[in-house]
């Protein structure tokens, strides 16, 4: 019995209940979009996962190296994993369908609605970003990181801290624009190995190149003596992200 029931204690405000009762069932909006995910990328592999500004213009330079690089992996066999936006995401997705893999997007639903772009195989739409995560992630073999904004950071910094941390399986990690990224990598030698916030060799958790070509030879190097498939440490991992 629970003796606790309609008491409140000294630090505690008493709970609506319309507003638990919504927020209970949100456990089960949350669930939907963790199966459909799984159900629907379980079997799209491998992938590789490309981040980078929503605000990228067609014609900018970022924009069509995303594009290159986007074709080139989907030629090589890779589907493309993006936010499913405008942007480097459209140009992902973009480059991902002149090839001859799946284009992907994990579209996210916000105040300002964001709108997906014409480019996807496969579009999945997400209320809540930590779900979408999980999915940029699980079926991931690489990363690849352009120039982008906080969300670019965001997802950047999140599979370096399950890597560094031993929640995810090791993959490659790739920041394309070194130009763009070298004030980033300067800080973090500067200050965050010489403050001790991180080790020296986390600087190895990542690569940074600035061609398609060398984001294709990157994953591949990486993959030639061990194969796409996880090791069973692996699976377990990924099993429990």
């Amino acid at each position: 019995m629970n003796h606790d029931k309609g008491k409140t204690h000294p630090g505690m405000l008493p709970v609506d209940d319309t507003e638990l009762t919504h927020e209970s069932w949100k456990i089960f909006q949350i669930m939907g979009e963790f199966v459909e995910g799984f159900e629907r990328l379980a079997r799209i592999k491998p992938s590789v996962s490309i981040f980078g500004s929503a605000r990228t213009a067609p014609d900018h330079p970022d924009y069509l190296l995303a594009e290159e690089i986007a074709y080139q992996l989907s030629e090589a066999g890779f589907a493309i994993v993006s936010g499913g936006g405008p942007g480097i995401m459209e140009a992902a997705n973009k480059g991902a369908q002149r090839g001859k893999s799946p284009s992907i997007g994990l579209n996210i639903k916000l105040p300002q609605e964001q709108l997906g772009n014409p480019y996807q195989d496969i579009s999945l739409s997400f209320r809540h970003f930590f779900s979408r995560k999980v999915m940029f992630v699980k079926y991931a073999s690489a990363y690849v990181v352009l120039p982008g904004g906080f969300g670019t950071l965001d997802e950047l910094a999140e599979m370096l801290t399950l890597v560094q941390t031993g929640k995810s399986r090791h993959i490659p990690i790739i920041l394309v624009n070194r130009r763009f990224w070298q004030g980033l990598l300067g800080w973090f030698e500067q200050t965050l190995i010489t403050e001790g916030t991180i080790s020296p060799e986390d600087m190895d958790l990542f690569t940074i190149v600035d061609t398609p070509e060398d984001v294709v030879n990157t994953v591949f190097d990486y993959y030639q003596a061990r194969g796409f498939e996880p090791t069973m440490l692996e699976k377990q991992k990924l099993r429990e992200l």
